[in-house]
C-alpha cells in the first residue's frame, strides 16, 4: 500500500477503555485501526483494561509477541453493563514504556486509565495523539446527571488540548471542537466494509419473518438500546406512519439497558426486537429494511448511519454527526435540524408516501459512502500519526541545540 511504502515502521501504543469482542462502535472503530496499521507493517500495543472472564490478552492476528498488548485492573461502568473503565496507574505505564517506549501514544478514551496515559507519555517525553470519539458532556442529562455537563465538557477540553493532535470522526464536528477551544484538531474519518455491508445482502424470508408483506415498508433502528440515543422518537414517526400503512414494521436491532422496557411497552407483533446481530447476519438485517431511523443527537459520528447507506437504505436522521457529511437532504438521504422531532417524523413520512423518492434515494445512499472503504481511513490515520512522530523528532532536535557564545 501506498503509506506502507512511503513510511517506516510505526511503534504504536493504543490506550482504550473498550476493544473487541465488545460491541459499539469506538470498539469496532479501534479493532479497524488497529489491523489497519497492523496490516501497514506498524507494530500496536493494545492498553485496555482486562475485559471480564478474560485472563490473557487475545492474540490478535499480526500482533507482535515483541510488543505485546498491556491488559490492567478495571471496574464496570455505571450503566453500561459488560463494559469496564482502566484503573489509573500512571507509574506502571512509565516502566512499562521506558522499557519498550513506543514511538506514538495514542489515546482513544478520556477516562482514568487514558488520563494515566498522558501523564505517562508526558513524562517520557512521548508525543501523544487523541481520538473524539464520544459526547460524554451530552450523555449527562439523559442519567441524571446535567449538573456535570459543563464540568465534563471542561475536562475533555483539558484533555485534548494536552495532547499533540485530537482526531475528530467529522468535519462538522471539528470545526464545533476548533469553536469550542479544542487546538491541534484534524479530521480522519471512520470506514465501512463496503463488501459486507451491500444492499445485495436482502432477505425476503426475513422479511417474512417479521410479518413484512412485499409493499410494507420496514423501518429499521441499529445500535444500543439507551436513554441518549433518544428512542422515542423513532417509535413516533414509526406510530405516524403505520396510521397511514397498517402493515409496516419498525425492528429494533441491538441492546441495551433501555430494551426491556422499551419492549415491555410496545408488544405489539409490529415491533421486533432482534437483540444484538454481528457480521453476515447484521448486514441482512440492514439490507431487508427499507428505511433506516436514526434519532440520536449525542453521536460524534454514528458508524450505523454508515453502514446503513451502505446497504442501500433511506436513512432519516438530524443534519449532525456523520449524516451531516454525508447525506444531501432529499437526494441520498433526509435530514431533519437538531432536535425538530416534527420535521424528523415528516421526513419518515416522505419515504413511506412518496415511493419515487424512495426509490431515488436507496438508489444513491450506497454510491455516497464508496470513498469510506477502510483502506482510505488506514491511510489517513498512519500518515497523522507519522507526521507527529516527524513533528516530534524535529522539536527534540531542535531543543539540544546550542550556541557556544564567542570568547
Amino acid at each position: 500500500m501506498e503509506s506502507q511504502n512511503r513510511n517506516p515502521q510505526l511503534t504504536v501504543a493504543l490506550v482504550t477503555e473498550t476493544y473487541p469482542p465488545e460491541v459499539n462502535g469506538v470498539a469496532m472503530t479501534l479493532g479497524r485501526l488497529t489491523a489497519g496499521l497492523r496490516q501497514r507493517g506498524h507494530r500496536v500495543q493494545v492498553v485496555r483494561p482486562r475485559q471480564r472472564g478474560e485472563a490473557t490478552p487475545a492474540s490478535p492476528s499480526g500482533s507482535d509477541a515483541n510488543f505485546p498488548d498491556l491488559l490492567v485492573p478495571g471496574l464496570p461502568i455505571p450503566f453500561y453493563p459488560g463494559l469496564r473503565f482502566g484503573l489509573p496507574n500512571a507509574d506502571a505505564l512509565i516502566r512499562h514504556w521506558r522499557q519498550q517506549p513506543p514511538d506514538i501514544v495514542h489515546i482513544a478514551t478520556e477516562g482514568p486509565l487514558g488520563g494515566s496515559a498522558l501523564t505517562a507519555a508526558r513524562r517520557l517525553g512521548l508525543p501523544v495523539s487523541s481520538g473524539f470519539h464520544t459526547n460524554f458532556d451530552a450523555y449527562c442529562r439523559h442519567y441524571g446527571f446535567a449538573w456535570l455537563r459543563r464540568p465534563i465538557a471542561a475536562h475533555l477540553r483539558r484533555f485534548h488540548n494536552r495532547c499533540d493532535a485530537t482526531m475528530a470522526p467529522t468535519q462538522s464536528l471539528a470545526n464545533d471542537l476548533r469553536n469550542s477551544g479544542y487546538q491541534n484538531v484534524s479530521v480522519v474519518s471512520r470506514g465501512v466494509d463496503v463488501r459486507l455491508f451491500h444492499p445485495g445482502r436482502r432477505s425476503d424470508a426475513l422479511r417474512q419473518q417479521w410479518g413484512a408483506g412485499v409493499s410494507d415498508p420496514v423501518l429499521i433502528y441499529v445500535g444500543r438500546l439507551a436513554p441518549e440515543k433518544n428512542l422515542g422518537l423513532a417509535v413516533n414517526a414509526f406510530e405516524a406512519l403505520r396510521r397511514q400503512q397498517p402493515g409496516a414494521r419498525m425492528v429494533f436491532v441491538g441492546d441495551g439497558p433501555a430494551r426491556a422496557a422499551l419492549a415491555a411497552r410496545h408488544r405489539d407483533p409490529a415491533f421486533i426486537f432482534c437483540g444484538a446481530r454481528h457480521g453476515d447476519d447484521l448486514a441482512m438485517h440492514y439490507a431487508s429494511a427499507d428505511i433506516f431511523l436514526f434519532p440520536s443527537l449525542t453521536e460524534t459520528f454514528g458508524n450505523v448511519t454508515v453502514e446503513a447507506l451502505a446497504s442501500g437504505l433511506g436513512v432519516v436522521a438530524y443534519d449532525c454527526a456523520a449524516a451531516a457529511d454525508l447525506i444531501e437532504d432529499g437526494l441520498n438521504g433526509c435530514l431533519a435540524a437538531p432536535g425538530d422531532e416534527a420535521a424528523f417524523i415528516a421526513a419518515a413520512a416522505s419515504l413511506t408516501q412518496r415511493p419515487q423518492l424512495l426509490a431515488q434515494v436507496r438508489n444513491l445512499a450506497q454510491a455516497s459512502v464508496a470513498h469510506l472503504a477502510w483502506d482510505r481511513v488506514h491511510d489517513r490515520f498512519s500518515s497523522l500519526l507519522w507526521q507527529l512522530v516527524r513533528s516530534s523528532e524535529r522539536k527534540n532536535h531542535a531543543d539540544n541545540i546550542f550556541v557556544i557564545a564567542p570568547d
